[in-house]
């Protein structure tokens, strides 16, 4: 049983919970706002046999327009964080938002995080898929990170060094475990106005040559580096490419834009459109940051 804090939901559109707003429903979605109902929640669902899966924010997820069996888990009210101005210490909660915390430690004279206020996402997102951009990346201010098995086991705790961060990769994505919270430590003794100055700068330049007005997931593909991938889709005149409601956007080439009536189905399909255009043109396989739930095959 459930204790009556958390609100057990059936047949609940997980459009409404993604950055792309397409996705069938949940058979069953529980929203934990602590540490304690997560782990309730985790626990619960082994007990019932279902299969349980994790979602934060809802940006660089695809989900299948058919939905998800068993429990889906929304962290995204799993918030908090503490910021100690002296030593740079940063503890948040899996579901603090990203742009926000940048914010915050920005104001506390705080360097590290300016990076990220464009990006989102979650702090658990962000330690999962090593989110980076602008020149920055979650690896390089992360310490630790507290998960529990998704099958709900014990918590515990995993240094950056166990965590095998690599370019938007981390153990993270390779095993069964859910992000509870992060401990980042910044660099402290900043001058709180040239540090929210350069993150505000970092947001204008982002909403100025992305497109943040159109639903989208962020930057669809890996960069094949040293190559660019919205170069190598741009240069093949595929901005502006639609398979139904799905558009190649026209402001920046790596972003998959829902024109208002998109499906997940089109956005996979546009995804692997692009994949073996790309392919054909120049023998370099593009590989996708998003992650699809629901799908039997990854693109």
């Amino acid at each position: 049983m459930l204790s009556t804090r958390l609100a057990l939901r059936s047949s609940i559109p997980l459009a409404d919970f993604t950055t792309w707003r397409v996705g069938g429903p949940a058979q069953w979605l529980l929203e934990p706002a602590s540490l304690d109902e997560t782990l309730e929640a985790l626990q619960w669902a082994q007990q019932e046999h279902l299969p349980c899966r994790v979602i934060g924010a809802g940006s660089n997820l695809l989900i299948h327009d058919d939905g998800l069996p068993g429990l889906t888990l929304s962290l995204r009210k799993l918030q908090g964080a503490s910021l100690n101005a002296d030593n740079g210490v940063v503890e948040a909660l899996a579901g603090e938002p990203i742009p926000t915390l940048a914010r915050r430690a920005a104001r506390a004279g705080l360097n590290g995080l300016a990076w990220s206020v464009g990006i989102p996402g979650t702090v658990g997102g962000a330690a999962v898929m090593n989110a980076g951009a602008q020149g920055g990346c979650t690896a390089e201010w992360l310490e630790s990170v507290r998960v529990a098995p998704l099958d709900g086991g014990e918590s515990f705790e995993l240094s950056r060094d166990e965590l095998d961060f690599d370019y938007r990769h981390s153990r993270l994505q390779d095993e069964e475990l859910v992000v509870l919270s992060a401990r980042f430590r910044l660099d402290p003794g900043h001058d709180p106005e040239e540090i929210t100055r350069i993150t505000s700068g970092n947001l204008s330049h982002r909403t100025s040559t992305q497109p943040y007005t159109q639903p989208s997931c962020g930057s669809v593909f890996r960069n094949p580096e040293p190559l660019k991938a919205g170069r190598l889709i741009e240069g093949l005149g595929l901005k502006g490419s639609r398979i139904g409601g799905a558009e190649v956007s026209t402001l920046h080439a790596n972003f998959i834009v829902n024109t208002g009536a998109a499906t997940a189905a089109n956005i996979d399909e546009l995804i692997q459109s692009v994949q073996q255009q790309v392919e054909a043109a120049h023998a370099v396989r593009l590989h996708p940051e998003v992650k699809r739930l629901g799908f039997t095959e990854a693109a």
